[in-house]
Formats: structure tokens, C-alpha cells, sequence
């Protein structure tokens, strides 16, 4: 729906209802010229930054707030009421002191989390181009200003209202304003005031995509001013969406919340009816609820995925949603582009390839005696969108297009020159489906030369003649067969291959691409990534297969493709055209199977994108894709990981990306995928850690009451330990490096839970042989060495305290050592064994905390059989890791 027009803060009358040169005028700039830096500070000043109201931050009240919302913090809030009630002042503070801890760790550690995020999204801004003071330069987005000039090309994010200059076969998408599914095409001449929102044509709007073409556009409205401003102004953000972990990990608190709440209750039941302490009881299925959930693991979990994000970050992997870090480490194919991925995208022209000399290099002297290489180099540069920077090096625009710029400038053609000497006049995108572009130039008699680059099949398709010194000719049969294999044999070379053609034409209308003059071909260079091998080696180890899709041809994408290493299967590339209907087939028809076996191929439209990355998945892959084009962001979305480039990515690419790759790297790729393996499975071994400790506290009491003794373990102590030994430990596992050997594993299945049938046997192990060593420790005070119950409860206290520290190295892999593994190794386990060995010590010995928990310092007997039974399950465990059976075989 459109909103009610408003008055454009700079305009009397709406920009699409004036004719260009009005809107111009209006904003006092030339399109040529662009503004100058004065008229661009002036502006800046009024307009301010071009920016739609930030995200509000997530406010420190707001993030205390939430620490109290808990579950946890209302049982205990709840046993502190009673015990105030009952008169017990010392265990109400007691249980407030410790709402305090808790609520402070949580703060903090959600605080950093939350702080560290907001910092990444930083990381992601949008450029745009624009003609200032004569240069066409890129900058900030935040920088634009009412009368910019930008140039617009497919790919590209609008990022201010803008109206249209001039553009060619120019299209947007929308979707987000109008509800228009479809692209729109849009046109230059003013349309009538009153035109709502979706019919104005010549108008291009902040928020939107840029689907195809090319053209100018001048801003007309910035921020605020601009219609998605208008729009965000009016709504409220949207709430945050859970990721699958999260959702994940909130059903397994809500399980263990209904599990523990019936055991609590049946230990309170069956301790009253043995004749205990009402309070006693009360206060212990209380502590037994708060012991066995697991409220460290949001904390925990948010503190590892924001670490690692950050470290992906590092390594120049900008990670846009969280979701994504898990399903990284279940990553089984990466669908890879070839230029700028596995290449280094430094396009370089090696040499032109003319009928009248072929393999020509590059010389002045050269292009002064050859009429055909003028006419390629002047090809080369009027039908182009790029630019170069006045400095030495640098431009701006697609690589391959700043390497013929840059090959004109060699060959000594003065590039600023050509386009006064021949101005455009109109231009034909470059079209994926076509495979070529074109430009209309006119010529001082008034007629207009056609400059046409392109794909060489494509190319020689549309030529009827071929320019032989200067002279044009016929293209015979057996002369198009010779070009075709001149193209093959410098394909199989790696080189990436163009082909240029004009022709004379009395007018702008009509077909470029018919009837055309072959002026010849020209070879650039694109050496493979130097750290592409061992990547894709790397992936080999970890059981992830590589499969190349590009525009490129066959002979070029096979060759660049065995010398970076990727497994071809004794089988060749399939061109796009040889690639059935894969939507059509059956997934285990013999078809389907050599498709799904292929690593190259070439020539793919962007359809046959989405056709493989379904096929792959319906084989049960996690696929990753990476893509660059307007033409890829629907690959991007449909891929379970879509991967952008930074560098050289649309803007459409990176919005409709997971990750974008800041280097355009890809080992980067494969240094994601290893770091999301790496927090799933801290994920999973902290979750491992906390429960089986959890699930040991709620056994210990269980099976006291059962059996009619003595509580081995108080309410209070519960409490202590909760906060000691699930917090500290936990998030130094949640921030662990990582196994050496985790990128030689296959890829885990993504139905895969977090917690299998394998863990919770573990957890349940672990948690009986915690149990016996903590009823036992018990019974050996009470019986053999005749301590007082306060005594002997406080050895058992200790015991369970420190089982449940020495247990942090069974969270070792069954397959590393015992003395050299990711735990020893981990200077953040040493730390939280060490801190929370203090905490225990400060207990004992400072006489209010002990008297609080009703502990008594033990004797050195006593420490000696804490520390043997607490050794105890650690020694199991180790021993059954050593010598016992794979728990995950079995469940197999």
C-alpha cells in the first residue's frame, strides 16, 4: 500500500513527475561532472548521514532484565520466600546471595556475547559508485547525498531514492515495497505526480535490488527522507528469531525442567513420609530442580557461537546468521565458482588473437602497425563499465573489465579520449543468458559503431565476417572451425577467453548481435589461488567433496580444475547444454547418479544452479554455495550455506548470503567449516559436561532417600556447586580450540542430535559411578572413621565438588590422548579447575561461608578419601575410553 506522497524535502514537485534536465537543475549538478567536494560537504551538513534509524542496542537494564526472567531464578526466589517464612535467615540470605552470582555471571557473560555480535554486524557495509568532481569513485553508503550521481549495474543494492538518468535494459526487484514478485523494468521519462509507488518507472528506491542492466541515477532523497524510511519509521522491529540451536536447547531445558520437577517431588514425598524436616525437604527438591537444570547452557552456548563467529570473523568469514555456524560443520559438498574462489581473479590479457597476426603481445610499436588491434583495444574500452583511478594502479568495476582497460593503457591507446571520440549513445547489458554485451557509439559521420564483447561461442555464433587486416571478410566454415579450436586449445590452457566484434549500423534500434565482424579473440590470465590445493586437500581429509560450477568453458574449467586438485572421478565436465532436466529425473536413475558423481561443469545458467544444488540435497548433502551475481542469489538462497565474495559479490549476493567472504578465499571456506565443527562439538561436549553433572546432584539425593541415610549433600551445597562447578568449567570447554584431527572426519549427519543415545548412556555412566564414589565416601565417614553427620556429609559434599571438576577430562574424544588432547591443552580448563579449587578451599576455611553451608574443614584423613573417591569416576572413565566399546558403534 502505497503511503501518502509527501513533499520531497528538495523539490517543489516530485522528482518522477520532472523531466531529467529539471531534476538536475533542480539539484544544481551536471550528470557528467557530478558534485563537487564543497556542494558534498554542504549537503552532508543538511541532510546528514543516508541512514534509516539504527537498530536499538540491546540496553545493559534490558540484559539484567533478562537474567531474572529465568526459571531458576523463581524456584530460588521461591525458597528464599519459605525460608524467611520459616525463620531460617541464614539459608534465606544464603539462597539470595546466590540469586546474586548468578544473575552477575549471567550478565556478563551475555553482555560480552551480545556486545561482541553487535560489533560483527559492523563489519558488513554497503559501497556504492558514484561520479564526483568528474571521477567515478566508490564509497560508504552513509555518504550519499541528494544529487549524487551513481552508477548502477546489475548486482547492485540501491541504497537511495534515486531517479533514473539513463540505463539499458535496466530491471529492479520491488518485492520489499510493493509486493511485486516480479523484476521491473524501468525507463527514463517523467510520469504523471499522482503515479503510486509501483507504476513510477523512472524512479529507483532505497531497500531495493537491481536485478539486471546498467545505468545512472541521481539521489533525490537520503535517511529518513527516502520511501523505506518513511515505512521504517512507522514499524516496530520485529522480535528476533531463534536459531535451530537455541530452539533446540530450550526443548531439551523444558524436558529436563518436567523430569526433574517429578524426581524433585517424589524426593520431598518420600522424605516427609520418612519423617524429615518439612523445610529440609521443601528446600532440597527446590535445589534439586535448580541443580539439574542446566541453566548455564544459553549462557554457554551464546559465548561459543559468539566466539567463534569472531573468529571467523578473523579469518575473514562474516558469518550473517547464526544458524548458519552449525550447519557449517555438516558441510558435505561445497559448490564453487571458479574466478575469484579458486583463482586469484587478477585478470591479466596475455595476448590478442587476430586473423592477420595471431598471438600478438602487447607493445606500442605493435598497435601503431596493426589496424585490428587498435580496433580490439578500442572494443575493449567503449564497451565497458569499468574505470580506472588516476593513480598508477587500481579501478573500479569487474576485473576482467579493468584488465582491458588496462591493456588499452599499455598498448599506449588514451583511454579518456575514446568515449569524447565515440560517446555512447546506448548500451545493451551484459545478459547471463546470452552471454554477451554491447554498446552503440556514434562516429563523426553520423553513423554508429556497434561494440560487441562476449563468450567466443556465443560471439562466433552472431558474426558473419571476420576482420583480416583491416579488411572485412567473409567467415567461412572451415575459418569459424579454426576459431573454435583456437579457443579450445588456449581454454585447455586455463586462460580465460573473450571474443570482440562490431559492426556499422544508421541506428540505434535493432538487434546488436546479428550480422557482426569478427575482430578476433583475446586471452586473459587468472592463476589458480596458491592456497586453493591444500584447501581442497584439506576437504578431501574431511570427507567434503568440491564441485565446480561456472560460467566458463569447458576446456578452461577442466584445466583450472586438475591443477588446484579437485577429484574430477575419471569423469569429464558436463556442459550447461548437455545437462538434462534434472527436476525430471528419478534420484536413482543412472542419469541422476553421473550427474551426482560430476565435480566440473561449465556453461551453467543460473536455473541449473538450483537444479544441482536440489539434486544434491535430495541425496542427503549439506550443500554449500558460493556465488558472486544477481544471477546466483536464488543459488545462494536455495543452498543450505550460501557464500558470497566481499570483494567482488553483488550486493543482491551478500543479502542473500549466509557468509561473505571478505577475501573471496576458498581456504576461507574451509576455515569456516572447520570452525563450525569446532563450536558444534564444544556445544555438544559442554551439554555432555553439565548434564551428566547435573543428572549426578539429582542421583545423590535420589538414592539417599531411597535407601533411608543421610543426605549426602545439603541444599545450600547444591547450590554452591551449581554455581562452581556447571559455570566456570562449562564455558571453558564452550571455548575450546578444538580437536587436531577434526577436519579428518566425515561430515556428522545434520538429522544428527546434539545429544544421542550414545550420550545420554554416557551421562547416565557417569552420573552412577559420580553417585557411588559420593555415597560412598559417605558411608566410609560415618562407619569407618565415626564422623559426626555435619563431618561426614561435608567429605561427601567435597567429593562430589571435586568428581565433578577432575570429570571435565573424560569430555576428551574417545580417539586423543590422555596426556595431549583438546581438554590439557585448553588454558581456560586450567583456569576454571584452579579458580573453582579456590572456591571450594574459601567453604572450608572461611568461617562464615562454611558456617553458612555447614561444612567443617576435614582432617588429612579425611582429604584423602575426598580425594580418592573423587579420582574415582575420572579413573572409569578414562579406563573405559582407553579399553571399553565405542558407545557410538553400539548404538549403530
Amino acid at each position: 500500500m502505497d503511503r501518502p506522497v509527501e513533499t520531497n524535502p528538495f523539490f517543489d514537485k516530485q522528482p518522477w513527475a520532472l523531466d531529467i534536465a529539471d531534476v538536475l537543475g533542480v539539484l544544481e549538478v551536471d550528470s557528467k561532472h557530478g558534485l563537487s567536494s564543497k556542494q558534498v560537504r554542504q549537503r552532508q551538513q543538511k541532510f546528514g548521514p543516508n541512514q534509516l534509524r539504527k537498530h536499538k542496542k540491546r540496553g545493559i537494564v534490558e540484559i539484567l532484565i533478562n537474567q531474572l526472567k529465568s526459571i531458576i531464578i523463581v524456584l530460588l526466589a521461591t525458597a528464599a520466600l519459605f525460608a524467611f517464612w520459616l525463620g531460617e535467615y541464614v539459608d534465606g540470605w544464603a539462597i539470595v546471595a546466590v540469586i546474586v552470582i548468578n544473575t552477575v555471571i549471567g550478565f556478563f557473560t551475555e553482555l560480552r556475547a551480545v556486545r561482541s555480535m553487535e560489533a560483527l554486524f559492523k563489519l558488513g557495509k554497503v559501497s556504492t559508485r558514484v561520479r564526483r568532481a568528474g571521477k567515478i569513485i566508490e564509497i560508504d553508503a552513509e555518504e550519499l547525498v541528494p544529487g549524487d550521481v551513481v552508477i548502477i549495474e546489475g548486482g547492485d543494492i540501491i541504497t537511495a531514492d534515486l531517479r533514473i538518468i539513463k540505463q539499458s535494459k535496466l530491471q529492479s526487484d520491488e518485492s520489499a515495497l510493493t509486493g511485486e514478485s516480479l523484476p521491473v523494468s524501468k525507463q527514463g521519462d517523467a510520469v504523471a505526480e499522482d503515479t503510486v509507488l509501483a507504476g513510477r518507472d523512472n524512479m529507483l528506491y532505497k531497500g531495493t535490488a537491481v536485478t539486471r542492466g546498467s545505468g545512472e541515477a541521481v539521489v533525490v532523497s537520503t535517511g529518513l527522507d527516502t520511501e523505506l524510511g518513511a515505512i521504517s519509521s512507522l514499524v516496530e522491529e520485529a522480535d528476533q528469531e531463534q536459531t535451530p540451536l537455541e530452539e533446540r536447547l530450550d526443548k531439551l531445558g523444558y524436558r529436563l525442567i518436567t523430569i526433574t520437577l517429578i524426581i524433585a517431588l517424589f524426593v520431598v514425598g518420600s522424605g516427609i513420609w520418612a519423617g524429615k524436616e518439612l523445610f529440609l525437604m521443601v528446600e532440597t527438591g527446590i535445589a534439586l530442580a535448580v541443580a539439574a537444570i542446566p541453566e548455564g547452557l544459553p549462557i554457554v552456548a551464546t559465548i561459543a557461537l559468539a566466539k567463534g563467529i569472531r573468529l571467523m570473523a578473523r579469518k575473514n568469514a562474516l558469518v550473517n546468521r547464526l544458524s548458519s555456524v552449525e550447519t557449517l560443520g555438516a558441510t558435505g559438498i561445497i559448490c564453487t565458482d571458479k574466478t575469484g574462489t579458486l583463482t586469484e581473479n587478477k585478470m591479466t590479457v596475455t595476448g590478442f588473437y587476430l586473423s592477420g597476426d595471431r598471438d600478438i603481445s602487447l607493445s606500442e610499436h605493435k598497435m601503431s602497425d596493426n589496424s585490428d588491434l587498435r580496433l580490439a583495444l578500442e572494443v575493449g574500452v567503449l564497451c565497458n563499465n569499468a574505470s580506472l583511478y588516476h593513480q598508477e594502479k587500481g579501478g573500479t568495476g569487474d576485473p576482467l573489465e579493468i584488465a582491458l582497460l588496462e591493456a588499452a593503457k599499455k598498448a599506449g591507446l588514451v583511454i579518456d579520449e575514446l568515449p569524447s571520440k565515440y560517446p555512447e549513445i546506448r548500451e545493451e547489458a551484459f545478459d547471463a543468458d546470452v552471454k554477451m554485451m554491447a554498446t552503440w557509439n556514434k562516429k563523426k559521420d553520423g553513423e554508429y559503431r556497434v561494440s560487441v564483447k562476449g563468450a567466443p561461442g556465443a560471439v562466433l555464433d552472431v558474426c558473419s565476417s571476420v576482420m583480416v587486416d583491416g579488411e572485412v571478410q567473409p567467415l567461412q566454415k572451415k575459418d569459424r572451425e579454426q576459431w573454435e579450436e583456437l579457443n579450445l586449445e588456449l581454454g585447455r590452457e586455463g586462460l580465460r577467453m573473450l571474443a570482440f566484434a562490431v559492426k556499422t549500423v544508421d541506428t540505434i534500434e535493432g538487434n546488436p548481435y546479428e550480422e557482426l565482424t569478427l575482430i578476433g579473440l583475446v586471452a586473459l590470465s587468472d592463476p589458480p589461488r596458491s592456497d586453493v590445493k591444500p584447501a581442497i586437500f584439506r576437504c578431501q581429509q574431511a570427507g567434503i567433496r568440491v564441485v565446480m560450477i561456472t560460467g566458463d568453458q569447458k576446456a578452461t574449467a577442466e584445466s583450472i580444475a586438475e591443477s588446484v586438485g579437485i577429484d574430477l572421478n575419471n569423469r569429464e565436465a558436463i556442459h550447461g547444454r548437455d545437462l538434462p532436466d534434472i527436476a525430471g529425473l528419478e534420484m536413482d536413475s543412472p542419469e541422476t547418479n553421473e550427474i551426482y558423481h560430476t565435480s566440473v561443469f561449465s556453461r551453467v545458467s543460473p536455473s541449473q544452479k538450483l537444479d544441482l544444488i536440489e539434486l544434491f540435497q535430495k541425496k542427503g548433502q549439506i550443500v554449500a554455495m558460493t556465488g558472486d551475481g544477481v544471477n546466483d542469489a536464488p543459488a545462494l538462497k536455495k543452498a543450505d550455506i550460501g557464500i558470497a565474495m566481499g570483494q567482488r559479490g553483488t550486493q543482491v549476493a551478500q543479502e542473500a548470503s549466509d557468509m561473505v567472504l571478505l577475501d573471496d578465499a576458498f581456504s576461507t571456506i574451509v576455515s569456516a567449516i572447520e570452525q563450525g565443527r569446532v563450536i558444534f562439538n564444544n556445544i555438544r561436549r559442554f551439554i555432555y559436561y553439565l548434564m551428566s553433572c547435573n543428572v549426578s546432584e539429582v542421583m545423590v539425593v535420589a538414592m539417599a532417600t531411597i535407601i533411608g541415610t543421610a543426605l549426602p549433600i545439603l541444599p545450600l551445597q547444591i547450590l554452591f556447586l551449581n554455581l562452581v562447578t556447571d559455570v566456570f568449567p562449562a564455558l571453558a570447554l564452550g571455548v575450546g580450540e578444538g580437536e587436531a584431527g577434526i577436519m579428518q572426519k566425515s561430515p556428522r549427519s545434520p538429522e544428527q542430535p546434539i545429544l544421542g543415545r550414545s550420550e545420554w548412556i554416557g551421562i547416565a555412566g557417569y552420573a552412577f559411578i559420580i553417585t557411588l564414589s559420593v555415597l560412598g565416601s559417605l558411608f566410609i565417614g560415618m562407619e569407618y572413621l565415626l564422623l559426626s553427620a555435619d563431618k561426614a556429609v561435608t567429605l561427601s559434599f567435597l567429593t562430589l565438588a571435586f568428581a565433578q571438576l577432575w570429570h571435565v577430562f573424560n569430555m576428551r574424544s574417545s580417539d586423543s590422548g590422555f596426556w595431549n588432547n583438546t581438554i590439557t591443552t585448553n588454558n581456560y580448563i586450567w583456569a576454571a579447575l584452579l579458580l573453582c579449587t579456590g572456591l571450594l578451599f574459601v567453604a572450608v576455611y572461611v568461617p562464615v561461608i562454611s558456617d553458612v553451608l555447614k561444612v567443617t574443614p576435614p582432617t588429612v584423613t579425611g582429604w584423602g578419601v575426598v580425594f580418592i573417591m573423587s579420582v574415582i569416576p575420572l579413573l572409569v572413565g578414562q579406563l573405559w575410553k582407553g579399553y571399553g566399546p565405542d558407545l557410538e558403534v553400539l548404538q549403530k
